[in-house]
């Protein structure tokens, strides 16, 4: 993944320089919001994790926000309030938080998916002590 991303880096470079174009683009600029497992997301600060590392349980979560529900718990798809500050600020209502179903629990559990209204998705398995954003 970091090769591919390097060379794509080279040929944007050599473009660049072919075309004239070595001052800063007025288009807005778009950032890379995918990364490997283990390293640090530079929006968030948080760790990849890829989604095919995650528990079955939460895999299956992440299906259910994809196909917009229907959602095993009446409390899925609430506003996330982020009161411990771990994910990036942003303005009341953009998180929205999902159980992820915990094998032997009586209730919820501790286990959730947090998703942004960006797209992006966190997961906590201690109950929003941690966080660590899923990728690809």
């Amino acid at each position: 993944m970091l090769a591919a991303a390097a060379i794509v880096a080279v040929a944007a470079g050599w473009w660049l320089v072919a075309t004239g174009e070595d001052s800063p683009s007025t288009q807005p600029q778009t950032t890379v919001t995918t990364g490997s497992a283990g390293e640090v997301d530079p929006e968030s600060g948080l760790r990849w994790s890829a989604a095919a590392a995650l528990p079955s349980e939460a895999r299956a979560t992440l299906a259910l926000i994809a196909a917009g529900g229907p959602f095993p718990y009446e409390r899925d798809g609430s506003v996330f309030q982020n009161r411990e500050r771990i994910l990036p600020d942003e303005a009341r209502g953009y998180y929205r938080e999902y159980t992820v179903v915990t094998p032997g629990s009586d209730d919820r559990g501790a286990r959730r998916i947090v998703a942004g209204a960006g797209g992006e998705r966190y997961y906590t398995d201690d109950h929003y002590a941690s966080f660590r954003r899923i990728g690809p």
